[in-house]
């Protein structure tokens, strides 16, 4: 079984930046991807970005493409959230995800993704 886990979540200020670790228990083949979803009390679980490993190209949801960047190390086994430019409205548990044959049509959905990670807090105020 696949274990994520998550750290760097925190309290912060609006326009302040964060950056969110997850580290993979296991290499990921080529054919999957890895990523962040965020889930805010009484909403769902939405996609903020995630890399898919066959092309190491990354995707973003349209509200965070220009603030936040995710990138990978170690092997396919880590990848991190750089968030800048904070909104209080980024505020949300933030989950890694990792999926072992996530297509791409499948690469926003959370049902793409195999693993999930227990969630780190991020909270921005105002």
């Amino acid at each position: 079984q696949v274990q994520l886990v998550e750290s760097g979540g925190g309290l912060v200020q609006a326009g302040d930046s964060l950056r969110l670790s997850c580290t993979s228990s296991e290499r990921a083949g080529s054919s999957g991807a890895m990523g962040w979803f965020r889930q805010a009390p009484g909403q769902e679980r939405e996609f903020v970005a995630a890399i898919r490993w066959n092309n190491n190209r990354p995707y973003y949801s349209d509200s965070v493409k220009d603030r936040f960047t995710i990138s990978s190390g170690n092997g396919r086994t880590t990848v991190y959230l750089q968030m800048n430019s904070l909104k209080p409205e980024d505020t949300a548990a933030y989950y890694c995800a990792a999926g072992r044959g996530t297509i791409l049509s499948m690469m926003r959905s959370p049902r793409g993704y195999d693993y999930w990670g227990q969630g780190t807090q991020v909270t921005v105020s105002s």
